[in-house]
């Protein structure tokens, strides 16, 4: 854990006649009328995980996907796996800049990068704000949609949920990260200290979120969790 840290970032170019429909097959956004200023959205596995969250835009007559550069390799080899008769070229490129500056912006968001996305869950258990941002579910058939088709349509509650933690300590968020459910992918993945407080992202079962299960610990808060 550090104070603070600026972010990096990498940018993922796809270029050629293909580029919009290959895109528009790939990822969780409707790309129609994007232009310079980009959308959010997913790259998923096909079984609905989510890789990664990248701002898609336009650059001239090219696509970019902007990308934290520590999930910039495994964005660029997904995107390839099912680059099939496709007349389009993919690029990798460091970028200088992205949608947050610092680690701390993502926290207080309680938007999720790539050190959440290594538990390999479901866009929902990311919450409602992010599908909301980046999902569409009326632009067509994309990889990794049948489960998150399948769970807005049953309004399914996900066993695992991204939480926004306060707390005096990186090693009592951690006690509070691992306080309810089986064991599975719960842990605190960003933290961040200000002002000697520190406030983390953290995966925790949805348990965590009863009435009174925090009631032994007075010293933590959950700012957001989500639906």
């Amino acid at each position: 854990m550090a104070p603070d840290q600026a972010l990096e970032w990498s940018v993922v170019r796809v270029s050629g006649p293909d580029a919009f429909d290959y895109l528009q097959s790939q990822l969780s956004q409707d790309l129609e009328g994007l232009d310079a200023k980009g959308r959010w959205s997913l790259l998923l596995e096909p079984d609905g995980a989510v890789l990664t969250l990248c701002v898609v835009r336009v650059s001239g007559p090219d696509y970019e996907l902007v990308v934290e550069r520590e999930t910039g390799e495994a964005t660029l080899a997904r995107l390839r796996r099912f680059h099939l008769r496709s007349e389009c070229t993919l690029e990798l490129r460091e970028s200088v800049e992205g949608p947050f500056e610092r680690v701390a912006q993502m926290v207080e968001a309680s938007w999720p990068g790539g050190r959440e996305f290594r538990a390999q869950l479901s866009p929902q258990s990311f919450g409602a704000h992010v599908v909301a941002a980046a999902v569409s579910f009326t632009k067509g058939c994309f990889t990794g949609q049948e489960l998150v088709a399948r769970l807005d349509a049953r309004s399914a509650s996900v066993p695992w949920r991204l939480v926004h933690l306060e707390g005096p300590s990186l090693g009592r968020l951690q006690e509070v990260a691992h306080l309810k459910g089986p064991p599975g992918p719960q842990t605190v993945t960003t933290a961040v200290q200000r002002s000697g407080v520190v406030e983390a992202l953290a995966i925790v079962h949805r348990t965590l979120m009863d009435p009174g299960a925090l009631d032994e610990f007075a010293d933590v808060r959950i700012i957001t969790s989500t639906p």
